[in-house]
């Protein structure tokens, strides 16, 4: 398992590659990026993404650690960024390594949905007209409830 909470920007293709290599017992691997959007219409400038050092990776560990007792995983690997990032930009990637693609799919679905509702972070959308702090929304909630 491998948890990282970075400023940094991260390359897609070699996590994917690296967290593939060498393993030859799982069949499936399945990878999820998260990009930040310009829900503002072309408006939004930067989104700004806080964290708590220490309490953010304890949390995510812990939810990566529940995905591997409920599915069989070969491997899981959640890299969040923080920081100033600009539509476009990755914020996140998830990627599970299992025998069989059924867990691989669900155990990434499932630290999505996590990830998205429980992990530790706070997004501010920044335009040139305001600074607002990201709302839950019922629908990340509504998603927890067939796990």
């Amino acid at each position: 398992m491998k948890i990282s909470v970075q400023q940094e920007p991260f390359d897609l293709g070699a996590e994917a590659n690296a967290f593939a290599a060498g393993d030859t017992s799982n069949g499936a691997i399945v990878t999820f990026t998260g990009v930040v959007r310009d829900l503002a219409h072309g408006d939004l400038d930067v989104m700004e993404i806080e964290h708590y050092p220490g309490m953010t990776e304890k949390a995510l560990t812990k939810i990566a650690s529940e995905a591997q007792e409920r599915w069989s995983l070969g491997d899981v690997l959640v890299i969040h960024r923080h920081g100033r990032l600009a539509p476009g930009d990755q914020i996140m990637m998830v990627a599970t390594a299992a025998p069989h693609r059924k867990d691989a799919f669900e155990a990434a679905e499932y630290l999505m949905d996590y990830l998205k509702s429980r992990a530790p972070f706070w997004k501010k959308e920044i335009t040139g007209e305001s600074a607002d702090w990201v709302a839950a929304k019922d629908e990340d909630e509504d998603a927890l409830t067939r796990w």
